[in-house]
């Protein structure tokens, strides 16, 4: 009984989480949620929307071509892939799901392709990513007067920093909650900015983006732990846009841009709704396979289905999973392999009534006895789709990843699901 109150409570939460966002029922409308545990300190917040990938709802695809003219040969690999992973960091301050940032290699030429799904606005993705973004750090000589044209180049650039993020509190005062940008330096950083600061102590560090000042705030202090607070009138607004800068500036090499465009959602939705009937199409056969061969027990195989169904879903929105069609194929696959566990136990459970176990009997001995193969080949599978996940990317990791996933809930309304509702339907059995 207790397992079926479980199951009763996951059902009515999956119900609710799967809802659309405004459902009118009638004359009253109700809202789904949004789950924020923010305010209690636990960094968990879901708008509980499905997210969509670049194939199904559009966005943006940049090219970059990295200018290693003044890297050397032996250096070329180790920048790029650094490149590489300073933009994607760029791109998380864009707020973007299932972004893809990749390396392509043309001749002597590296380039940087970058799809940012929902962003249509390419200027926009441009701006912020930056055409050819470098960052660098400045310091006044003896004799400057305080103007830009006296700041002068450092040995510290953006390839020091390790990032820069919004804090509030960072003022003088205790009670001062302004919004502070703090940033952190590499080791190696670290110690170069230890001697810029020693040397500039009251004196403006200005920070350079693509020769641009950027910011110049006044050293108070030798710094030598590798962190510091710029502090000032910020609003929350330019706290952010002087963050995302900051992280957007910490590209080892120079890149511009080649090629820029739109991607339309149009073909998404038609595969999407192309991928969606196959799969309602899948399920019905499915149903009518169960029924036509296990009876009452296929019956109740396709409620644990159904619940299944229900369960992931709910699962790919709390993760939060970005759907591709290539996880939607993963999702409609594990559909299928969700009977597997059913149809090895209920054979076995007709096995062991062949023998002449009462239908209780049996029906434990089922479970019990098929464990093993369903156990096997399900952690065959999660290794497959873990070894996808690790070695591949963009669409490749998304099929893994929703297959993994929907392997487990399998697991769980296989064993945990249907037992339940077997037991209910047969504990009076003899």
């Amino acid at each position: 009984m207790r397992q079926l109150i479980t199951i009763l409570v996951l059902i009515l939460v999956a119900v609710l989480i799967d809802m659309p966002r405004e459902l009118t029922l009638g004359p009253r409308t109700f809202y789904r949620p949004t789950i924020d545990l923010t305010a209690s300190g636990i960094p968990f917040r879901r708008d509980l929307d499905f997210h969509l990938g670049l194939d199904l709802q559009g966005g943006t695809h940049l090219v970059y071509q990295a200018d290693f003219s003044q890297v050397s040969s032996a250096d070329k690999d180790s920048a790029i892939k650094a490149t590489r992973e300073n933009i994607e960091r760029r791109v998380n301050f864009l707020g973007v799901s299932e972004s893809l940032v990749q390396t392509s290699q043309v001749g002597s030429d590296y380039r940087l392709i970058v799809e940012l799904p929902g962003i249509k606005d390419v200027g926009q993705a441009v701006s912020t990513i930056g055409q050819t973004a470098f960052l660098e750090f400045r310091e006044s000589p003896a004799t400057a007067s305080g103007q830009e044209v006296n700041f002068v180049p450092t040995n510290l650039t953006g390839k020091d920093l390790k990032i820069a993020q919004v804090q509030f509190g960072g003022g003088s005062s205790s009670l001062d909650q302004q919004p502070s940008v703090s940033i952190e330096f590499t080791p190696e950083g670290t110690k170069k900015f230890a001697e810029i600061t020693k040397r500039n102590i009251n004196k403006p560090l200005a920070i350079f983006l693509d020769n641009r000042l950027v910011t110049a705030p006044t050293v108070q202090q030798e710094i030598t732990a590798g962190q510091a607070i710029i502090s000032g009138s910020f609003t929350v607004e330019a706290a952010k846009a002087l963050a995302i800068q900051l992280n957007a500036g910490a590209l080892p090499v120079p890149i511009k841009i080649v090629e820029q465009k739109n991607i339309g959602a149009t073909l998404g939705t038609e595969s999407v709704i192309k991928s969606l009937l196959a799969g309602i199409v899948g399920l019905v056969i499915i149903w009518f396979f169960m029924l036509a061969n296990y009876g009452l027990k296929g019956l109740l195989a396709n409620l644990a289905l159904a619940i299944y169904v229900l369960l992931s879903l709910a699962t790919f929105k709390l993760v939060p999973v970005t759907l591709t069609l290539a996880g939607i194929a993963g999702f409609i696959l594990s559909i299928g392999m969700a009977v597997d566990a059913n149809i090895l136990i209920f054979e076995r459970m007709k096995e062991e009534i062949r023998w002449g176990r009462p239908v209780r009997a049996a029906l434990e001995l089922g479970f019990h006895r098929a464990w093993n193969s369903i156990r096997d080949s399900n952690i065959s599978s999660l290794i497959t789709a873990g070894i996808l996940f690790w070695f591949g990317s963009g669409s490749v990791r998304g099929f893994a990843l929703t297959l993994s996933l929907g392997i487990l809930v399998s697991l769980f309304t296989s064993i945990t699901v249907t037992r339940s509702l077997l037991r209910l339907t047969y504990g009076r059995a003899k």
